[in-house]
């Protein structure tokens, strides 16, 4: 029998394997239970879903369940951002939200996020609440149940469109003057998922002229992940290679990432990204709170942190302990190198969607490409170069690294490791420019190995240490 396992955002797996109807109805009645004994039931659940096969069916199930435990549910009528339901979690006061998406993972996969009354992503000691009566559930079933129409005719089930509220929050949040008055050309790419009639439309409503591509649902993300990677970016890179347009802007499946494309085509690194936008942040805003960054992202951010004279904080892998600084109010921004961001007095949550339109503030303040922009930073801070490869081993092998990195190794050939840091996965600290990261994923039988360093060649080297120590017997 299968046990429920949630991972660094929410329980994942395969659709009609383990990600079955019975199987949600499971955990769904565990965050009943939860709520009801932690939360504010009368508040309410926001419940939404990607563009992902069966996505709208698992949400209404998850409705059935909370409806039959007496907790009113509001259920968008669409595919709706991941970052639009932790806004209207927060606007409506609301018990907490349940979203149905795997984010980024390939098409097989579905997922189930459950999200606090506060709107970030639920917080260990949270999920292991609800994992464990979740469990406890799978040996002995036992829901409450009440259909979609009598839960409506009852007042308990409503449907709604939060679009227009969170549009209206976005666009406070961004000099829409500034792009309006820099007529930027950009093509917008959603990634068939649930981003679509979202970034396109607020960038409109921004006075930008836009071309859009995969403007459409497919389950299988046109074969993909749909992760805006340069991979999966073909068809924008190709489009921009036409000079006219200033910039590609695209969101993965449930809209929490975001990818760059710059006038030419370059693809922007999301880890020079996050560094670009708090200093832009900071120099136009005049925000001086903290950053935050994972383990796993680039410390070029420190760097600006250091040249403001900000805080920096690094948190485990996992937006709900950026979330939970957000939510105190103690950065000015807070990312990941997988391409998730927000910022002060947004929402706790990676928002995809205002990381494109604060792309596009930034060309149009600056009048100059990011790539202009990332040489300027980097004439103040150093060169920076990194890069992640994802190795997929089978489950004998991804025991062994694991067990291996129990007693890290202080040397790897001629270099001597400084530091080890382990609040996620094993992090080797080199000097002052060079690191690497080893850290098995949560949601995947994928190993991944993070480099950074000032030079191609030591970044190369790294990458071939990495790899061999992670592959050898």
């Amino acid at each position: 029998m299968a046990t429920i396992k949630f991972g660094t955002s929410g329980w994942r797996a395969i659709i009609a394997d383990e990600f079955t109807f019975h199987n949600v109805r499971v955990v769904s009645q565990a965050i009943a239970d939860y709520i009801k004994k932690t939360e504010n039931p009368a508040g309410g659940v926001v419940i939404g879903y990607d563009s992902r096969f069966m996505s709208e069916n698992f949400a209404h199930t998850t409705a059935e369940i909370l409806c039959g435990n007496g907790i009113p549910v509001f259920i968008c009528d669409r595919a709706t951002p991941t970052p639009t339901i932790a806004f209207e979690i927060l606007r409506r006061k609301a018990a907490g939200g349940i979203n149905f998406t795997a984010s980024h993972n390939p098409p097989e996969y579905n997922g189930l996020k459950f999200s606090p009354a506060w709107g970030g992503p639920a917080l260990p000691e949270t999920t292991r609440q609800i994992e464990r009566r979740a469990n406890e559930l799978m040996q002995h079933p036992e829901f409450q149940i009440k259909s979609v129409e009598d839960a409506t005719a009852e007042g308990l089930l409503t449907r709604i469109d939060p679009r227009e509220d969170y549009f209206a929050a976005v666009l406070d949040k961004i000099d829409v003057d500034a792009i309006q008055n820099a007529n930027l050309k950009i093509v917008v790419d959603p990634l068939y998922g649930a981003g679509r009639g979202y970034l396109s439309t607020l960038l409109e409503r921004a006075g930008c002229e836009i071309t859009v591509v995969h403007d459409f649902r497919d389950p299988l993300f046109g074969g993909a992940q749909p992760e805006p990677s340069p991979e999966t970016l073909k068809e924008m890179l190709n489009i921009m290679r036409d000079r006219s347009y200033h910039l590609g802007l695209a969101v993965d499946g449930d809209a929490d990432r975001y990818g760059i494309v710059d006038n030419g085509g370059t693809f922007i690194n999301p880890n020079a990204f996050l560094a670009m936008a708090l200093d832009h942040l900071i120099t136009t805003r005049g925000w001086k709170k903290g950053a935050a960054r994972s383990v796993a992202t680039s410390q070029l951010v420190d760097k600006v942190a250091q040249q403001h004279g900000i805080e920096l904080h690094e948190t485990p892998v996992g937006f709900k302990w950026i979330g939970d600084l957000i939510s105190k109010d103690a950065i000015t921004i807070g990312g990941e190198e997988s391409a998730g961001l927000t910022i002060r007095h947004h929402v706790p949550e990676k928002d995809g969607i205002l990381a494109c339109l604060l792309a596009a503030e930034m060309v149009a303040v600056s009048g100059k490409t990011l790539s202009q922009q990332l040489k300027d930073l980097y004439a103040k801070t150093g060169t920076v170069l990194n890069e992640r490869v994802n190795l997929h081993l089978t489950p004998q092998r991804m025991a062994s690294v694991r067990e291996k990195l129990k007693t890290p190794p202080t040397r790897f050939g001629e270099l001597t490791v400084e530091k080890v840091v382990t609040i996620d996965g094993t992090k080797f600290i080199f000097d002052d420019s060079r690191w690497m990261l080893i850290r098995l994923s949560g949601t995947e039988p994928v190993v991944r190995l993070y480099v950074e360093a000032s030079n191609t060649t030591d970044l190369e080297h790294l990458k071939q240490i990495g790899m061999a120590y992670i592959e050898e017997e």
